[in-house]
């Protein structure tokens, strides 16, 4: 059986602040088919730095969100500006604070078709470890 690869991906986005202020950031997007329905958003503000910050946002999420407004609770995604030259916003909101990300629309649109035509939507399934899962959720108990 041919082993999957994973998909990674670095993006320069911006930390939107008040008064319309923002702060560069790196977005670095992990895809791998042994968690298919998630993608890893590790964010730094140092290329070299090993601190990071990590969200897991659902991949069907993030699809949703290049075409509209998608997401409830933790994570709010949705487009802006003209068809070509949009921009993409994720709304992290976890109970500790907020944080607004500016994201260039066009690449994460190609990172989600490169894990696509690594695992396609609707195959997830067929790539879930539930051995492994089941493993996990019983050694927690």
């Amino acid at each position: 059986m041919k082993a999957l690869r994973t998909v990674i991906q670095g993006l320069p986005v911006k930390l939107v602040g008040v008064h319309a202020t923002s702060l560069p950031v790196i977005m670095n997007l992990r895809y791998a088919p042994s968690d298919p329905y998630v993608v890893h958003a590790a964010f730094t503000t140092d290329v070299d730095s090993d601190k990071s910050v990590e969200w897991i946002i659902g991949r069907d999420l993030l699809i949703g969100g290049l075409e509209g407004p998608a997401g409830e609770g933790d994570v709010r995604i949705w487009p802006t500006g003209d068809e070509g030259c949009r921009d993409l916003y994720i709304l992290l909101n976890p109970p500790s604070g907020t944080a607004l990300i500016k994201a260039p629309a066009q690449e994460v649109k190609a990172f989600l078709q490169e894990t696509e035509a690594v695992v396609p939507r609707g195959a997830e399934l067929d790539h879930s470890d539930f051995d492994r899962l089941l493993a996990h959720l019983l050694s927690e108990g």
